[in-house]
């Protein structure tokens, strides 16, 4: 029996062979309209809602207006807005009925999933494939693969769009860009 340390590593091995699979252009093509939109909203259900948080939180300290759907203090989206959507089957129900409503009003829509053919893959502007193996000797559900491939992966465009951005000055770091607008009040 594998102790914990060989299930981290087959972890982590299973998650690299997942992400090279994700297509460069399309990521690139989700920064850039991360970074012209007006505003960014994110939605998931589930675990994806929790992962897609945290980059929703990552956009917020790269001084970008970010906001989840559903809270509290979630402005109207209108024309110039971008959604990032981020669901594994891409047949969410009530993100099905999310993405309709933002295209009606004008907005953009990027999905990640490893659905591309879905219901939101076929409404939205954009979408970044996350491809899960099949045929093979899995280690974790594939809702675990996906959910934990797209927290790194939005991790990994953070990084890509400060540089890609200039938004760190000469001589900063990252701790110190992103503590300019952590949370000071916990």
């Amino acid at each position: 029996m594998a102790d914990t340390n060989e299930i981290v590593q087959n972890i982590i091995n299973e998650l690299g062979s997942t992400l090279k699979g994700v297509d460069p252009e399309e990521t690139a093509r989700l920064e850039d309209a991360i970074l012209a939109a007006k505003k960014v909203y994110f939605a998931g259900a589930g675990r994806s809602l929790l992962m897609i948080r945290g980059f929703a939180m990552r956009m917020m300290h790269l001084g970008l207006r970010s906001y989840v759907v559903g809270e509290t203090v979630t402005p109207a989206i209108e024309a110039g807005d971008l959604l990032v959507i981020g669901s594994g089957s891409g047949e969410t129900g009530a993100l099905t009925i999310v993405a309709n409503k933002a295209k009606k009003l004008g907005a953009k829509v990027a999905l990640i999933t490893h659905s591309p053919d879905s219901t939101i893959g076929r409404q939205a502007d954009l979408v970044v494939r996350i491809t899960l193996a099949s045929g093979r000797k899995k280690l974790q559900p594939s809702g675990s693969t996906f959910e934990q491939s797209m927290l790194i992966l939005c991790d990994a465009m953070v990084l890509e769009m400060l540089e890609r951005g200039h938004l760190l000055a000469e001589h900063e770091d990252i701790d110190t860009y992103i503590m300019k607008r952590h949370a000071n009040l916990e």
